[in-house]
């Protein structure tokens, strides 16, 4: 087990635990804008749906439900702009960051392959390179990147921890280069309805591909539009080619979707409107602790869409952290996302509007 556990980073969350202590002593209470948990309740019809399916005895199917399947594919023709998806094109997983973790060890990569990932990045792409004993690397633009031995590409957009958007051209371009060269483009969009500044744009939509899902995937999760964080509930979309053979990896390692989950996940996806009421609460206090932070004389960065505001001070990313938790409110130190953010801070609109009140108060 140690041979494992030495190829990881030190779990960066640990590193936040006596800043965490500080803001907790604040008298009134911490005010906690670091992980980016929900905290808001699941929609009534999606309790309603789990609790009908609790009495379910049976193991469930790694594919799911075709009840399930039917609603991942409606929405991703839906809301993504999809065209001619079929169940062979949808995989539902055990929450997104089971899959980053594992993907590359599940396509099979090792020693002599490249895992590439966005410079600024959500942590578990380099883990899933390292848990497979790929190389890794990071880029600012991946066309810019040495394609031999390039395996896997990740893109991130809306970017955890910026909120930078990229731009369907952008994204046709990467795409067209990706599949020039034979590697294969895995996009995680789950932040893709959280747009504020920018209407992001999903790698599945036939501006961007071309009409083809050729060497491309997509991953969605329910953990923050739905408020799901809890339920581990999220699904793959694109190439059968790469989505048939994962299926048949996760029914040998029996990575199910619990059965009623899957059916909190119909009812989720089949309904706009709670999705609706929490992008008016996201926006609400997005844009009362950007002001208060612009007016404690942060800079904002990105943070066009997602969760976060990206912010900065112009100095050390930890000095930052001491001064916010001196005043109860906790938030990331940019380094958790690799170098380039050590004088940033990740702030997460995920609080309540009581608690996002009283970090204004503060600042």
């Amino acid at each position: 087990m140690s041979a494992v556990s030495d190829r990881l980073p030190t779990f960066p969350w640990d590193k936040l635990t006596p800043y965490k202590a500080t803001a907790a002593a604040h008298p009134d209470g911490i005010v906690d804008l670091s992980v980016g948990t929900p905290v808001d309740p699941v929609p009534e019809l999606i309790q309603k749906a789990l609790v009908a399916a609790a009495d379910s005895p049976g193991y469930p199917t790694v594919w799911g439900t075709p009840e399930l399947r039917d609603a991942i594919t409606g929405w991703v023709e839906r809301r993504l702009g999809a065209r001619e998806v079929t169940h062979r094109h949808v995989l539902p997983i055990v929450g997104s960051k089971e899959l980053v973790a594992w993907l590359p060890t599940q396509l099979g990569l090792g020693p002599g392959d490249r895992v590439a990932y966005p410079r600024l990045a959500y942590p578990t792409y380099e883990v899933g390179a390292r848990l497979a004993r790929a190389a890794y690397e990071a880029y600012d633009d991946p066309t810019e990147l040495d394609p031999e031995g390039l395996k896997l590409l990740w893109l991130n957009s809306p970017s955890n921890p910026t909120g930078k958007v990229l731009s369907q051209e952008e994204l046709t371009r990467i795409v067209a280069w990706a599949r020039s060269h034979g590697i294969l483009l895995v996009s995680d969009e789950c932040y893709l309805e959280l747009g504020w500044e920018a209407d992001p744009v999903s790698v599945l939509h036939p501006d961007v591909n071309g009409g083809s899902y050729d060497g491309i995937v997509s991953v969605h999760s329910l953990s923050k539009r739905s408020n799901l964080a809890g339920y581990r509930a999220a699904f793959l979309a694109g190439d059968p080619a790469v989505l048939g053979p994962l299926l048949e990896i996760r029914k040998h390692g029996g990575m199910m979707t619990s059965a009623p989950t899957q059916a909190a996940v119909i009812a989720a996806l089949g309904d706009d409107d709670h999705v609706r009421v929490q992008r008016e609460r996201y926006a609400s206090r997005r844009e009362l602790l950007r002001e208060a932070l612009v007016t404690h004389g942060f800079r904002i960065e990105h943070s066009e869409a997602s969760l976060y505001l990206w912010a900065t001070r112009g100095e050390s990313c930890w000095d930052t952290v001491d001064h916010l938790a001196k005043r109860g409110i906790l938030v990331a130190p940019g380094d958790f996302y690799g170098p380039a953010g050590a004088e940033f801070v990740r702030v997460a609109l995920t609080a309540t509007d009581e608690r996002v009140a009283a970090a204004v108060r503060r600042l």
